[in-house]
């Protein structure tokens, strides 16, 4: 159950306005973060500069509900601020959009237990939340374990945990990590328990030496925390998957990559605009071209928006939430986007020419398309087709 007094994210759908409360804010944090840009992709290291500024201007703690201290933003506020970022740095755009995914779930499905409530103050204060829901030996699968909460004297339990990716575990102020109920419970019988740096040990497995997204640092772990039950939220994960991280994560991922393509086609718009200056009174060659990458930009856009509006508006309807519909529209504007995203900044590298083609400059869309290419992938867009082949048997689109 979603906690009727704090569940909120705020209005069921923005206000007048309402999409500029946080634009200055966002603005700058993305200066800080398209300053360090480059050096972050380059380097594989996190976005510590801009991880600090999102702290520093309120970013984190966005979506704590007004009945507890927060500013209460919408999933539709929090998908402006995601695009904003994603068109600064690919890295922190995700940093923001992975944080949210799991933050939100402990006012919504966490409970009253001190363990929730004190996380839940320290996001209001601008901790930032990891989490680790893939597991060796389960593939990408985030609604299955091997991992088990193991229950001792005095409340305490032990966690051990085999994750080949954590993304930006050094930078967390907190990992969430799912795990079996108990050792006798089956693979789907998940809980998320909230794992502090003071009673975690992460032994590094493996290393982030990827194509994009290098900066989200998503080096492979071993995990073992010693902890106690009140970390545990109160819904089990199935619940907490369905009416919260799928559509909240699957929303502001495909905002971090409208960012990023927003980014290209920002330097496609200048580099045709070099060429009206250099030959008055003529249609450049690229201008149909950049028209053509405008509608596609416009149409992935709008589709964020009304997904992240769908979801303000059924926020506190559970039968919504729940429903296969749900979960196929989720999925659909993950596939979606993703792919298009690749379309967009191929697109617009074509517009700009050899000079987008190139590894760095002005004009270089280079770290753009490699991002690009991490969206299909991250979460395979096959396995959430294979899930979609079922759901499709019992619902439609949500037109």
């Amino acid at each position: 159950m979603i906690d009727d007094d704090v569940a909120g994210t705020g209005p069921t759908t923005a206000g007048a306005g309402a999409a500029d409360r946080f634009a200055a804010r966002a603005a700058r944090v993305a200066e800080v973060a398209a300053h360090h840009a480059d050096e972050v992709d380059r380097d594989a290291r996190p976005p510590r500069e801009a991880i600090a500024a999102m702290k520093e201007h309120g970013l984190l703690a966005a979506a704590v509900p007004t009945a507890l201290g927060g500013e209460g933003a919408t999933l539709t506020e929090l998908s402006a601020i995601a695009t904003t970022l994603g068109r600064a740095c690919a890295a922190t755009g995700m940093v923001f959009a992975m944080h949210h995914g799991q933050a939100m779930a402990l006012w919504r499905h966490g409970g009253v237990g001190l363990g929730i409530t004190a996380m839940t103050e320290a996001v209001l204060a601008g901790a930032l939340v990891a989490s680790s829901t893939t597991e060796k030996g389960i593939g990408g699968d985030a609604r299955r374990s091997t991992c088990a909460i193991e229950t001792s004297a005095a409340g305490r339990i032990h966690l051990h945990k085999e994750a080949p990716v954590i993304s930006y575990a050094t930078e967390a102020d907190a990992v969430f990590v799912t795990a079996r109920r108990d050792p006798d419970a089956a693979p789907a019988d998940q809980r998320l328990v909230v794992c502090l740096p003071e009673d975690t040990t992460l032994t590094q497995t493996s290393t982030w030496d990827t194509l994009g997204l290098r900066g989200t640092c998503s080096h492979g772990w071993v995990l073992d925390a010693e902890t106690h039950e009140d970390r545990v939220l109160r819904d089990d994960y199935a619940t907490i998957s369905a009416r919260t991280v799928l559509p909240v994560s699957h929303v502001l991922w495909a905002s971090v990559w409208t960012g990023i393509a927003a980014a290209a086609a920002d330097r496609a718009r200048s580099a045709v605009r070099k060429q009206a200056r250099a030959a008055v009174g003529t249609t450049p060659p690229g201008a149909l071209r950049l028209a053509e990458l405008l509608v596609e930009l416009q149409t992935l856009a709008d589709a964020v928006r009304h997904a992240a509006e769908r979801f303000d508006r059924a926020a506190e309807d559970p039968s919504v939430l729940e429903s296969p519909a749900s979960a196929l529209a989720a999925n659909a504007l993950k596939v979606a986007a993703s792919e298009r995203v690749v379309d967009i900044v191929t697109a617009a590298m074509r517009v700009v020419g050899i000079a987008g083609y190139a590894a760095s400059g002005p004009l270089s869309t280079a770290r753009h398309l490699r991002d690009a290419h991490g969206a299909a992938v991250m979460v395979s867009n096959d396995r959430l087709l294979h899930n979609d082949a079922a759901l499709a048997l019992m619902s439609g689109a949500i037109l």
